[in-house]
């Protein structure tokens, strides 16, 4: 890609300034008007408020110092600001342990890492500790089902990685690396640029996709070891440039944003197997050129999915159909900000937030469940650099 939007040229650009500490800062939290580094006084909650994390670049101009810590309101959208979790280079992707005690982030530099971050139940934050990815430019991450491991997805390098997840949520040393040394890069590309790892719905699979060499590796994660085994390959058609997946909840289709073609892709899924099947290439309805699509979400219930385009700034929404197999594009509803990165729903399904990178804001939809659509509610809450929303599912005790 020569585009300046893409994320090669855009991690070019934070890497050349950004330096490389020896070891992660203490583990603070910063609140608005308060002393950097003093204790994060508990929060309350009350009525439907959850918890809002946020990713960011901290090596980017304008960017965030951390992973910001928000309150929103899941009645009226309203988003309000808490405290920064410092100590973590380079945020962008964030993951929620099963247990919810922990998040997890991606250290997105040269020499990439991971960093668990305890979370209290009454709404503090600590710094685990940081491990090494073996890779740069990790960008994605995810916690493997059992709990146990945690998988993530190195960009530049074109690389995956596994950590065990120890009984405290930090993360051990390296398991495992594996390199996508094949196929050859697609049209235009550089190398393999590993975007997205995953575990499959059936918890008997694991899928990276590959962006640089138009692939989605399906692996086999050996639960005692660590260790990932390669099983089978779905190829892209040269020059997609597929960057993220998300399965349809039957775990029999899976949709794919092609970021470089502009185009999605309705995959059909074998748990026996591990085989991904792709099918035709669809549109993303927001017309000719490309508007890098970034991200797939589909409603629980499997009737609705939505796609992220970034340089169109909307969102697309599809009917789902044919028990999962297929899409039918509805129309696309504007973001209401600059380069929707990320998105995600709210745990109830109610909401979906979205976090927009250039205009460093993130908006926020309700969901109408009967027919799919989306309507603006609150006002767009100024998030720096805002590459990554994760509302956290409520905890008690």
């Amino acid at each position: 890609m020569t585009a300046p939007t893409s994320r090669r040229t855009l991690l070019g650009t934070l890497l050349a300034g950004a330096a490389l500490a020896a070891a992660p800062a203490p583990p603070t939290t910063d609140r608005p008007g308060s002393r950097r580094g003093a204790p994060t006084a508990p929060t309350a909650r009350a009525g439907r408020t959850g918890t809002l994390l946020l990713g960011t670049y901290t090596s980017s101009d304008g960017g965030g110092t951390g992973i910001g810590a928000a309150g929103y309101d899941s009645s009226t959208g309203t988003i309000t600001g808490r405290a920064t979790v410092t100590g973590v280079d380079n945020p962008s992707y964030l993951a929620e342990h099963p247990s919810g005690a922990t998040v997890y982030a991606v250290d997105e530099q040269e020499q990439g890492g991971v960093t668990a971050v305890a979370v209290g139940p009454d709404g503090t934050f600590r710094v685990l500790g940081t491990r090494s990815t073996g890779g740069a430019g990790p960008c994605h991450l995810s916690v493997h089902p059992s709990g146990r491991w945690l998988l993530s997805a190195n960009y530049t390098s074109g690389s995956v990685a596994v950590h065990p997840i120890a009984a405290d949520g930090s993360p051990g040393e390296r398991s495992d690396l594996v390199a996508h040394t094949e196929p050859a890069p697609g049209p235009g590309q550089d190398g393999p640029h590993a975007h997205q790892i995953v575990t499959t719905p059936d918890g008997g699979h694991v899928l990276a996709v590959d962006l640089g060499n138009d692939t989605v590796y399906t692996y086999r994660l050996d639960l005692d070891r660590g260790t990932l085994h390669e099983v089978a390959r779905a190829a892209l058609r040269p020059g997609a440039g597929p960057r993220h997946l998300t399965f349809h909840p039957s775990g029999r289709s899976a949709y794919l944003a092609c970021e470089v073609d502009n185009t999605v892709v309705v995959c059909g899924y074998d748990p026996a197997t591990g085989v991904l099947t792709p099918g035709d290439p669809q549109s993303t309805g927001t017309g000719p050129g490309t508007s890098y699509p970034a991200q797939f979400l589909v409603t629980a219930d499997g009737r609705f999915a939505y796609l992220a385009n970034r340089g169109h700034n909307s969102l697309t929404r599809y009917a789902v159909e044919d028990g999962g197999a297929a899409l039918r594009l509805i129309d696309t509803v504007p973001v209401g900000g600059d380069f929707p990165r990320q998105i995600a729903f709210s745990p109830d399904g109610a909401l979906l937030l979205a976090a927009n990178q250039r205009s460093g804001t993130v908006t926020v939809f309700e969901v109408d469940r009967a027919g799919g659509g989306l309507r603006r509610t609150g006002s767009p809450f100024a998030a720096p650099v805002a590459v990554c929303v994760l509302p956290l599912a409520p905890r008690h005790g």
